[in-house]
């Protein structure tokens, strides 16, 4: 099994987002109307059949979570945002066409998805984060990228993604585990 170094890691949250959601699973309340945040599940799994989040069938699993999901709403009751925040998953993506693995062990990543009132939806992702880009998202892909820094998102009504901007660094997960 190779590993990232160390001191460079990954959260499973942004997965999930990357995924897109279908762009309202996730919801956001204003600080005073919100609830004490919510611990994330324990276990993450994705299975993405071959030209999905990469060339070959990719899995990728998510442990040991230490993050919170908090949602915001305005006065009226509306979502404004969602935001998870902190250390994440130690995430292992896997080439089950020949078994070569990559484990990266978090230490830390904030999501912020924000809902617009036509369906729409803004994801900002800092800090260590793994991005899956489908062949329906702009760029197309298949593509599964572990980012360090800043990416944001445009999420259509339908789930599907634009990539706005990216900074920091990138590492390719397919090529990785080719």
């Amino acid at each position: 099994m190779n590993r990232l170094p160390a001191h460079r890691h990954v959260s499973l949250a942004p997965i999930v987002a990357s995924i897109f959601l279908a762009a309202g699973a996730l919801l956001a309340a204003p600080a005073s109307d919100a609830a004490p945040p919510t611990p994330v599940a324990s276990t993450e799994y994705f299975d993405l059949p071959a030209g999905t989040g990469c060339a070959f069938h990719l899995q990728i699993s998510g442990t040991d979570p230490k993050t919170h999901t908090q949602t915001f709403y305005e006065g009226t009751g509306h979502p404004v945002r969602t935001v998870t925040a902190g250390d994440g998953y130690t995430i292992t993506y896997t080439n089950v066409d020949n078994g070569k693995s990559l484990t990266v062990a978090s230490t830390g990543s904030v999501q912020t998805f924000v809902p617009h009132p036509d369906g729409t939806a803004t994801l900002t992702l800092t800090g260590f984060n793994g991005l899956i880009m489908f062949p329906t998202d702009t760029p197309a892909g298949p593509s599964t990228t572990q980012y360090e820094g800043r990416v944001v998102a445009f999420i259509d009504a339908k789930g599907s993604g634009t990539l706005l901007s990216v900074s920091g660094k990138s590492s390719d997960i397919c090529a990785a585990l080719t």
